[in-house]
C-alpha cells in the first residue's frame, strides 16, 4: 500500500483529541462545584430583587457585566502566558481586588476545586500538576477561579477569545443552574433562556475582551453589596 506525501494525520489528530478536553473543561460533569454557587441570586430572591422570569433574565445580564468587567482580564492574560508566573500575579491581584468576602472565598473554593481536579484529568498537561505541586502550600497563593481557568484554558490550547467566551458560557450556565434549582424556572424554561441570553454575552464579551488587570472593575455594585449578604441569610442553599 503506497502512502503519499502529505498525508500524515498526527497533527489533526492531536488537535482533535485536544477538542475532547476542551469541551470537558466546559462539561457539567467536571467536579469543580460550579454548581454550588449562585453569584449571590439566593440572596438576591431573598431579597425581593429577583421574583419572575424578567427580573431573572435582567440579573443574570448584570452578572454577566461585572463578570466581563472584573474578570475576564484575569481569564485573557492567564490564557495567553500560562506559566506559573504569570499565574501567582494574576492570583495575588485578583486577591487584593476582590472586597466582597463571599465572592472571595467563592472564587477560591472554585478555583482550588478546578486546579485540583485539572491537574488529576488533563494528565497529558503534566504542567498543571507541576504547577499545582509548587503552589499548595506557599502560605502566597489563594488559587482564584478566574486565572486558573485561563492557566488551564491555554495550556488546553483555546485562544484567548475563545477562552473568555468559554468563561462567559460557564458563569451563564451556572447562575441559570441555580435559578432552576432555587424554582425560579424550569428546566425547559432554562434552557431556553440560556439560548436567548447568548447574543446579550457575546456583546458583552466584546466589549470586556482582552483587557488589562489594571481596567478591572465592578459594574453592577448592587449585586457586589446583594451577594456580600449571602452570609446573613437565615437558610442557604449555596456558598455565594
Amino acid at each position: 500500500m503506497q502512502i503519499s506525501e502529505g498525508c500524515d494525520n498526527g497533527p489533526r489528530l492531536a488537535d482533535s483529541i485536544a477538542q475532547w478536553s476542551q469541551w470537558q473543561l466546559l462539561d457539567s460533569l467536571l467536579p469543580t462545584g460550579g454548581f454550588a454557587h449562585s453569584f449571590g441570586l439566593e440572596a438576591a430572591v431573598q431579597s425581593n430583587l429577583v421574583s419572575n422570569p424578567d427580573e431573572l433574565k435582567t440579573f443574570i445580564i448584570h452578572v454577566l457585566e461585572n463578570t466581563g468587567s472584573l474578570l475576564l482580564p484575569f481569564v485573557h492574560l492567564a490564557s495567553v502566558s500560562p506559566k506559573l508566573e504569570t499565574w501567582h500575579n494574576l492570583d495575588k491581584i485578583l486577591d487584593a481586588t476582590l472586597t466582597n468576602e463571599v465572592s472571595r472565598k467563592a472564587s477560591i473554593s472554585q478555583g482550588s476545586a478546578l486546579m485540583r481536579v485539572g491537574s488529576a484529568v488533563f494528565s497529558e498537561l503534566p504542567s498543571l500538576k507541576a504547577m499545582r505541586n509548587a503552589s499548595l502550600g506557599s502560605g502566597t497563593i489563594s488559587f482564584h477561579h478566574a486565572p486558573i481557568f485561563g492557566l488551564i484554558c491555554g495550556t488546553l490550547g483555546l485562544d484567548s477569545t475563545d477562552s473568555q467566551r468559554a468563561y462567559m458560557y460557564i458563569t451563564m450556565r451556572d447562575v441559570i443552574s441555580a435559578a432552576t434549582r432555587l424554582n425560579l424556572i424550569g428546566p425547559l424554561g432554562a434552557a431556553v433562556l440560556q439560548h436567548q441570553l447568548a447574543p446579550n454575552a457575546e456583546a458583552i464579551l466584546e466589549k470586556w475582551k482582552n483587557r488589562d488587570v489594571d481596567d478591572a472593575c465592578q459594574v453592577a455594585p448592587l449585586l457586589d453589596t446583594v451577594q456580600g449578604c449571602h452570609g446573613y441569610l437565615f437558610s442557604r442553599l449555596f456558598s455565594s
